[in-house]
Parts: structure tokens; C-alpha cells; sequence
């Protein structure tokens, strides 16, 4: 199953949305996220099918999809999505990356990946607003659109009920599995924004 860019969904909610800007100019652990159920049939559509389309897959940030692209009212689709106040501003370590069925990432643990893969800082990663867009709304505007329960993505381990021997087969346990997970992640991140490598020409 090939990976989707930009879906994700809010933590606290369960709610899908689409990812604008995975980091702000000067503040890296916000992002800008669009609720897709917020947001009305026709222009539900519209979005969808421009995330999906090749565009947006090469884009680094939707947003600048979005400032290229017209709803069908003729509306630029970023600047129209401003006025209707569909853009919200959302800590980054509340949102989980679904790049497919299968794959969740938070956004955080995302954007620190490439920044290290990149060989610069988080702050490092935000793009420049195309519109000079803010954001309209905070998180609380959408927090409590839904109860939906959302899994838990670690295990909670009590190591006060358990023996020495248990609390360090139990360590080591689960060291494997966040190392795994640390791969994976990494796995990931190159899927969605691979690291381009300088190729140095050697001297004739």
C-alpha cells in the first residue's frame, strides 16, 4: 500500500484532518491542520482529491498546493479556508501522521526524524506562509467536537508490583520494542521525505 503525505488525525479527538503546515515559522512544535469534517461537502471533495493528487504527494508542505488551487467557486483553496476559519493551529505532539491503514506516527516524532535526517534543527523546518496566512483557531475550537476514544500507542508498565528478574525482563522487552519502533519510524520518515544525499564527483 503506497503512503499518503499530509493525513493525519487529532489525539484528542480521533478526527481526521489534513496537515497544512507541519511546523511554523518561529514555532516549531505547532502546526496547522485542516478538520476534514469541518469542512462542507463540495469543498470535502475538493480537498481530497487534490491530497491524493501527484502535486500534492511532491509537495513538502500542503499548504503550497493549497495556495495553487481553486475550489470550485473559483476561491483560492488556502486563503478561502483562512476566511472560513478551517485552519487550526494545534501543538504537534497532538497530532498522529496516518500515512496508510497500517502506519501512525505523531507529528512531532515525524518533524524531529527529518530534522535529523536533514542535519538541522526543527525550527529549521518550517516554510514561509505563501499568503502570509495565520492561524484562525486553536485547538480548543475543535476539542470537543467528539469523545471518540483513541488507543493507546505504548504500554504502561507498573514496575512496582513486579520482582527485580521480572522489572528487568520486562526493561529489556521493552527497549526491543521502542528500538524497533525507532526504526520503523525512520522507515517511515524516508518514505514521505526521503534525505537527499550530495554526491561528490571524484577528481579526474
Amino acid at each position: 500500500m503506497s503512503n499518503i503525505k499530509h493525513v493525519g488525525r487529532l489525539m484528542k479527538t480521533g478526527r481526521k484532518c489534513l496537515v497544512a503546515y507541519r511546523t511554523l515559522p518561529g514555532d516549531a512544535y505547532h502546526c496547522l491542520v485542516i478538520p476534514t469534517e469541518a469542512v462542507e461537502d463540495s469543498y470535502h471533495d475538493s480537498l481530497i482529491n487534490l491530497v491524493e493528487s501527484n502535486a500534492a504527494q511532491s509537495a513538502y508542505e500542503f499548504a503550497e498546493v493549497l495556495a495553487r488551487n481553486t475550489f470550485s467557486d473559483g476561491s483560492v483553496m488556502l486563503t478561502s479556508l483562512h476566511q472560513q476559519n478551517k485552519l487550526i493551529k494545534v501543538p504537534t505532539d497532538q497530532v498522529e501522521m496516518i500515512p496508510n491503514t497500517m502506519q501512525r506516527i505523531k507529528l512531532s516524532e515525524l518533524n524531529q526524524i527529518i530534522a535529523e535526517q536533514r542535519g538541522v534543527a526543527v525550527n529549521d523546518l518550517a516554510l514561509q506562509d505563501p499568503n502570509s496566512i495565520k492561524p484562525t483557531a486553536e485547538v480548543q475550537d475543535i476539542a470537543q467536537v467528539t469523545e471518540m476514544p483513541v488507543e493507546a500507542s505504548t504500554e504502561i508498565i507498573d514496575l512496582d508490583e513486579l520482582s527485580i528478574e521480572d522489572k528487568a525482563k520486562k526493561l529489556r522487552g521493552q527497549a526491543d520494542k521502542l528500538s524497533k519502533q525507532a526504526a520503523d519510524l525512520r522507515r517511515q520518515a524516508e518514505e514521505l521525505v526521503p534525505v537527499k544525499k550530495n554526491v561528490r564527483k571524484k577528481a579526474e
